[in-house]
């Protein structure tokens, strides 16, 4: 392996981190940020809040700088993934596990002055998920439910640091965000769904075969109806319920995107769910102000 210039390695690093690809920062922030205004009550700490964004950014690309040491083998085998630093070879297996044992002692480190040994808790059992999540892709059958559970993992976070309690409805809401993830991290399986087959992994594309489309929209609705009954719990109004109905015709339209399976489409829907998260997270913060 060559040696590297500064410049070359924190290009790298950047690639190593999806830092180039915000995508799934956003999908973990949106879920983390319905945690903070529901646990709140639409007022969140603002150094609560400065300390979940940073933590955000840390963990998920830890979350995917581990997603790359241990599919590195697999990665060079998928047309899309083959260019990734570890898949082509770019950097060593090693120097990519310290990056990301220095990113989440970062994020660690992060909450330390919050003083809250609930939370303190809840962050070792998220990291705990984060690192093991690569590794469910070769025994588990929907391993993008353990990425649900992953990526929701900040919302009973959320109330913990705001509430020091964890009730049950930040479970709910939990579980809420698992449907989510089933429903995009399967349209984001369409598009390899041929080179996973051929390497041996699993993906919830594959375990759902011909019912792939089917499955999608059968999440999307369990994980609105799961928000609209923490909305009900919650005493949640009309501003709520509207975004909840948006997130619905986002949701439909992804129904019209992945329905011919074409990899490009299902990637663009995937992307698209941004709008989704956003959606739902618009209609609390408007329920919040207008109450």
């Amino acid at each position: 392996m060559p040696a590297l210039s500064l410049a070359e390695r924190l290009t790298l690093y950047e690639k190593l981190m999806r830092l180039d690809k915000p995508i799934g920062i956003l999908l973990l922030a949106w879920p983390t940020l319905w945690g903070l205004w529901f646990a709140s009550g639409g007022r969140p700490s603002l150094v609560i809040l400065w300390v979940f964004l940073l933590g955000i950014v840390l963990m998920r690309s830890a979350g995917c700088v581990i997603n790359d040491y241990a599919d590195r083998d697999f990665d060079r085998h998928v047309a899309r993934t083959r260019e990734r630093p570890l898949a082509a070879g770019k950097l060593p297996p090693k120097e990519a596990l310290l990056l990301a044992a220095v990113l989440a002692l970062l994020a660690f480190l992060l909450i330390l002055p919050l003083q809250n040994a609930l939370l303190i808790k809840l962050a070792l059992v998220a990291a705990l998920l984060a690192a093991t999540y690569p590794f469910t892709k070769r025994f588990f059958a929907i391993p993008q439910a353990y990425l649900g559970i992953a990526f929701g993992f900040g919302i009973p976070m959320a109330f913990a640091a705001e509430l020091g309690a964890v009730p049950p409805v930040a479970w709910l809401l939990l579980v809420a965000n698992m449907f989510w993830s089933i429903a995009y991290d399967t349209e984001y399986a369409m598009v390899d769904r041929a080179d996973d087959l051929k390497i041996g992994i699993k993906t919830s594309a594959i375990t759902f075969g011909r019912f792939d489309v089917v499955a999608v929209m059968a999440s999307y609705g369990a994980s609105l109806l799961l928000l609209a009954l923490a909305g009900q719990q919650l005493n949640m109004g009309k501003f709520y319920y509207l975004g909840l109905i948006v997130a619905a015709g986002i949701a439909a339209y992804h129904y019209t995107l992945i329905r011919a399976r074409d990899p490009a489409r299902c990637f663009k829907a995937f992307l698209h769910n941004n709008w989704f998260g956003a959606a739902v997270f618009a209609g609390i913060v408007l329920d919040y102000l207008a109450s």
